[in-house]
């Protein structure tokens, strides 16, 4: 099997041609990239239920806006949290994804995280491929490849995620970003 260049803990900035609606305009953070796959949440899907609704012990330790997105379409009824936390030893429930972003582990207890945590964003579901799905997709070109920043998990404003992450590039991917929702409208 050809190995896999990992790409765990960059963004895939879905390209305008896109056409499937789980995806439009998305922004997901790879979480896991490896030959078996690979597993990242969208970063700009917020949904209207508060944390405080579904894990009422972590409300109050997330950012603005302090509701559950959706991380992809599969397994919804899951949850899964992504916290930056600054500095080179991270707390115990808490595993390093990349650089400063990592996964929570939300059997632990809040008290023993909140007072590390720089932000904490949770999702339901998550998004999957299989071994080589990914790669295809990327042949296909239905996804720009870029690096994250710790911010991009916290965005307080994920509805303009998508036009910002494009916007910071150094190349021709910064005009993307005001390539228009509806192009027959230009």
């Amino acid at each position: 099997m050809t190995e896999v260049s990992s790409l765990t803990g960059r963004l895939l900035v879905a390209t305008p041609a896109l056409a499937d609606l789980n995806f439009d305009r998305a922004v997901v953070l790879l979480l896991d990239h490896d030959e078996e796959g690979s597993l990242g949440v969208v970063l700009n899907r917020p949904t209207p239920v508060g944390v405080g609704d579904i894990l009422g012990s972590w409300a109050g330790l997330t950012g603005e806006p302090d509701v559950v997105f959706q991380g992809g379409p599969v397994s919804l009824d899951s949850a899964l949290g992504v916290a930056v936390i600054p500095g080179d030893e991270g707390p115990l429930g808490w595993r390093r994804v990349h650089g400063a972003i990592g996964l929570v582990d939300l059997e632990t207890p809040p008290e023993l995280l909140g007072p590390a945590l720089g932000s904490l964003r949770i999702f339901a579901g998550y998004a999957g491929w299989g071994p080589g799905q990914l790669e295809g997709e990327l042949t296909e070109g239905a996804w720009y490849v870029v690096e994250s920043e710790p911010g991009d998990v916290s965005s307080p404003r994920p509805e303009n995620l998508w036009r910002a992450v494009l916007r910071r590039q150094r190349s021709e991917l910064a005009m993307i970003a005001t390539y228009p929702d509806d192009p027959s409208l230009n």
